[in-house]
């Protein structure tokens, strides 16, 4: 330790002045220092004095400069220079201030499922750039992603690195990486491509989002085999509320068998660009690093996340809008002196009337908060926190059922209910999901909704139906004014394990 302390304050090439240690390997030092030319702070990844003799070891850090200055990626550490000093080689890198993932993990322990998969995106897009330059980085894990000041990450340490076109300087059988980490195809010591830096990506994505790694063992050599032999473990176990979609690409990234895994970092960025899609869209908002990915998503997952997440910044002038809108719906009710039910939007739908003649329908306009979640035969509560999606009149929006085994519901059903009070007579139903196949009926309710579906309050207006993507129902209400509406989903769509409602429509 001494040794090293003594290198402190030294100037390299009359340049580089050595202020701190901040990181070390068994290969290399990391020191922060200024450079006195520019006067900037730098990275510096000296390598150790003791190994500067072996040939094998100098040229793979002579090659890990090579392969890392081909790098430019906003979310790869730039490498600045390079040179020697006095025989000892040393890299020069943009210097970021923050904190490593995994000390961003020992500190929150799970992070937020928005973030997680942000960071997720931000490192595939990062090993993506080197792939496409066929390097890989075979050391993927937490202690190798900083966190700038601005919550971006950054993939540093390419040091075991090496290009695909290249033969590499390891010995067969030798593993290189954090076993914790480490693809099975690297464990066994077999050659190794983009897809084994993938896996390990799954599992850093595994390990954010539930705040430990998915193996523990005796030793490192245990890790490994069990990232050889053993699926990893279901994320959801240790972390309910991630979702099917979620879970999916951690299993895939993380497959045992190459041919089952992502072939490419292009298909799995795009599953984890939907995933972050569809998580802001559940939660309605985004935070931290989120925000910032959700604005560089393609078109294609970008239009299925809210305008008001998607543009925070509209949101005051939005809502200065409402306000003087609801001002102006006051004043035209006043005048009119009120009418009947919610409302309606103007829309109109054709319908066929008792004698067999065509009427016009109107579409009753729903206020933000007239749906409700209805589970009476479960906990009482299916995603409450979602119900407004469902009629916000944003498609790309959606209220979700929890997620069930074995596509069973395992209970007589669970809805939906949508409060039209003071009173309409329903004459339509449309529905939208982006789940198609399940099974639901509609009941009404000339009052209170009653606590359970075997309630004679409940009136049964139309079903069984089978609800596809956008499904008209036509309702049988007799002519009976209805307060509250239910959509009670009574089977799963085949081989679902939830149902997603994206919009609910009524008309009279």
């Amino acid at each position: 330790m001494g040794v090293v302390s003594t290198l402190l304050g030294t100037l390299l090439n009359d340049r580089y002045r050595l202020e701190a240690r901040i990181g070390t390997g068994g290969m290399s030092t990391v020191y922060r220092a200024l450079d006195e030319t520019l006067e900037r702070q730098v990275a510096i990844k000296l390598m150790n004095r003791e190994i500067a003799s072996d040939s094998d070891q100098l040229e793979r850090f002579r090659r890990e400069a090579r392969a890392v200055a081909q790098l430019s990626h906003p979310h790869i550490v730039g490498v600045i220079d390079a040179g020697e000093d006095h025989g000892r080689p040393y890299i020069v890198f943009e210097y970021v201030e923050g904190e490593t993932l995994k000390e961003r993990i020992r500190r929150l322990g799970q992070l937020p499922i928005g973030e997680a998969v942000a960071y997720a995106i931000e490192i595939a897009r990062a090993l993506g750039a080197a792939h496409a330059r066929h390097i890989v980085h075979r050391d993927v894990k937490p202690q190798n992603v900083l966190i700038d000041e601005e919550g971006s990450a950054k993939v540093t340490d390419f040091g075991i690195a090496r290009t695909l076109d290249e033969d590499g300087l390891t010995q067969d059988g030798r593993v290189l990486g954090t076993t914790d980490y480490v693809s099975p195809e690297q464990a066994l010591g077999h050659d190794v491509s983009g897809q084994s830096d993938l896996y390990s990506l799954g599992v850093v994505l595994y390990e954010m989002l539930t705040g430990q790694v998915p193996f523990r063992g005796e030793n490192q050599v245990a890790v490994a085999m069990q990232h050889v032999r053993e699926e990893i473990p279901d994320v959801r176990a240790l972390r309910p509320e991630v979702s099917a979609s979620l879970a999916a690409v951690i299993d895939r990234a993380t497959a045992k068998d190459l041919r089952d895994r992502y072939r490419s970092d292009e298909e799995l960025i795009a599953d984890l660009e939907d995933v972050l899609a569809l998580e802001a869209a559940r939660s309605g908002t985004a935070t931290g690093e989120a925000t910032a990915v959700i604005a560089t998503l393609p078109r294609r997952a970008r239009k299925r996340v809210p305008l008001r997440v998607r543009r925070p910044e509209w949101l005051a002038l939005l809502a200065l809008v409402a306000v003087i809108a609801a001002i102006g719906v006051i004043v035209f009710v006043v005048l009119r002196g009120g009418e009947r039910g919610t409302g309606t939007s103007g829309d109109r739908a054709t319908g066929v009337g008792s004698g067999g003649q065509t009427e016009q329908l109107r579409e009753i306009g729903l206020k933000g908060d007239s749906a409700r979640d209805y589970d009476p035969d479960g906990d009482a509560t299916e995603h409450a926190d979602e119900t407004a999606f469902a009629v916000d009149k944003d498609p790309s929006t959606f209220w979700s059922t929890e997620t069930y085994e074995a596509n069973d519901l395992q209970k007589a059903g669970v809805g939906l209910t949508v409060d039209v009070s003071p009173g309409a007579v329903l004459r339509r139903m449309v529905v939208r999901t982006p789940t198609p196949g399940f099974t639901a009926d509609v009941y009404i309710t000339a009052g209170d909704v009653p606590e359970s579906i075997d309630d004679p309050a409940w009136r049964r207006v139309a079903g069984p139906v089978r609800v596809g993507g956008r499904e008209s129902i036509d309702l049988d209400s007799a002519g009976q004014e209805a307060r509250h509406v239910l959509l009670w989903i009574t089977k799963l769509p085949p081989g679902g394990d939830r149902v997603e409602i994206s919009e609910i429509a009524l008309y009279r």
